[in-house]
């Protein structure tokens, strides 16, 4: 192998033993590289034999068998001579023998469910996931258990074991999404690198002059924000809300806890899919979305117990500060109950938010969007808000307009899965005061500090 110098993100990726890895950026920016490194360190650190001899087996794996020939065994032989093995073109596979290592690395092309009984025969030390996007997640099921069997136990079995995983950032519902970001198993990591544009971006040494200002000509938002960014997509027919949000920048890496003495802040929107979003805002003006509360079918009654039951027993010692959507305050037709009462009712003493005008409650969190605080986003997402997340990704957005020419979008943002929590966001945002000085000007209206609610005892 020739010398490889490792990026900051792929330094992280190469000391970790975690058993599913996966890094995840924009073009150009390594990650193959690190791949082939990372399996050849591993195969040169397997403990040897009784015979001395370290062994080790390799899957290389990508979608179809052009892309696997164009760039999983180009990157692999940049990186390897082929002068210290044996390549095998009929059986796709390299193997490199002599006195200390005996190393075998199969080249195996799997782009579909079915493809999953090419992987029933293979013993292996671990494997390598070429552009795991395009690879089903069955057959990632599969190869999970194909992984740590080579050397057998009888032979000392594997130092480590594993599969390493590189793609560019797919939709937030595609399984590398669902795996990396939603469930979060034990011994799964994911590594992302930074924007190819922003300061930190890396491998920029090895790449041409202007490579990213050149590559994102002619290329539409999403497209950049993948490939150039390194940001998870959205596949949907609209427009985002919120353009400003970037994944990346304004979502934590671990989940958010909140901060003691510090008020709690809520946001509610209601309907037969009420939602809240728990948040506080820090002495710097920065804020925190701690905690996203989402169902579905279910009346204000049962929303304020379940509600309810989770400030009880995650945020009894703190301040509470709750806005809702000004329209809960119209009485029901049944029962003549508002829903601001019957949260009242259930000791949840909140108050209808200032304004519900989208453009004001839009500008609320977009304000936050677009502020850094000592180099610190004005609005950080606790990665378990999963909903808020997709939401703010591209799933909270306008729909098209069916018209023949120009793209045209509706004025106000479609009522689908994900606007129920974003709108709660907006709530408890325009209630604490961001966006007053909106207010102030589109009507006129004398800013009225928040209400100091004690400590919540409910349902004491």
């Amino acid at each position: 192998m020739v010398d490889y110098i490792a990026s900051p993100t792929l330094k992280e990726f190469h000391k970790s033993d975690d058993f599913m890895r996966g890094v995840m950026g924009p073009i150009g920016s390594g990650k193959s590289s690190a791949m082939v490194s990372e399996l050849f360190r591993r195969a040169n650190e397997q403990e040897p034999g009784k015979d001395g001899v370290r062994r080790t087996r390799w899957a290389i794996i990508r979608n179809v068998y052009r892309e696997l020939n164009d760039t999983s065994v180009r990157t692999f032989f940049d990186w390897v001579s082929d002068r210290i093995g044996d390549w095998n073109a009929q059986n796709m596979s390299f193997h490199i023998k002599t006195s200390t290592i005996d190393a075998e690395f199969l080249f195996r092309a799997l782009d579909r469910p079915e493809d999953v009984k090419k992987l029933l025969s293979l013993e292996l030390t671990g494997a390598w996931v070429n552009e795991a996007k395009e690879i089903p997640r069955a057959v990632i099921d599969m190869l999970q258990g194909r992984v740590g069997r080579y050397p057998a136990k009888r032979d000392g079995g594997p130092t480590w074991y594993g599969v390493i995983l590189d793609t560019n950032p797919p939709d937030v519902d595609h399984w590398w999404y669902q795996l990396f970001e939603e469930e979060r198993p034990n011994e799964w990591r994911i590594f992302k690198q930074p924007s190819g544009l922003s300061g930190e971006a890396e491998n920029i040494e090895n790449l041409p002059s202007s490579y990213y200002d050149r590559l994102m000509q002619g290329k539409n938002k999403q497209w950049i924000d993948i490939y150039v960014h390194g940001n998870y997509g959205y596949v949907s027919d609209g427009k985002p809300v919120y353009p400003e949000f970037n994944d990346q920048v304004h979502v934590a890496k671990e989940d958010l806890k909140p901060i003691d003495e510090e008020p709690i802040y809520i946001g509610i929107d209601f309907g037969l899919t009420p939602a809240a979003m728990i948040a506080q805002r820090l002495g710097d003006g920065r804020w925190m979305w701690i905690e996203e509360v989402v169902t579905k079918d279910m009346g204000a009654l049962r929303f304020s117990e379940v509600l309810g039951k989770i400030l009880r027993e995650r945020y009894r010692d703190f301040e509470f500060r709750i806005y809702g959507d000004p329209a809960g305050d119209q009485r029901a037709q049944t029962d003549e109950t508002t829903p601001f009462e019957i949260l009242q009712a259930n000791g949840i003493p909140a108050e209808p938010a200032p304004t519900n005008d989208f453009i004001l409650r839009r500008e609320a969190v977009a304000k936050a969007l677009n502020t850094m605080v000592d180099g610190k986003p004005g609005l950080l997402i606790s990665p378990g808000c999963i909903n808020a997340r997709k939401g703010m990704s591209g799933g909270y957005c306008y729909k098209r307009v069916q018209v023949s020419g120009d793209e045209r979008y509706r004025d106000m943002p479609d009522k689908g899965q994900f606007s129920h929590i974003c709108e709660a966001g907006q709530y408890l945002m325009i209630g604490a005061g961001e966006g007053a000085d909106l207010i102030r000007k589109k009507r006129q209206l004398s800013w009225s500090q928040p209400i100091d609610y004690p400590s919540l005892g409910i349902g004491q």
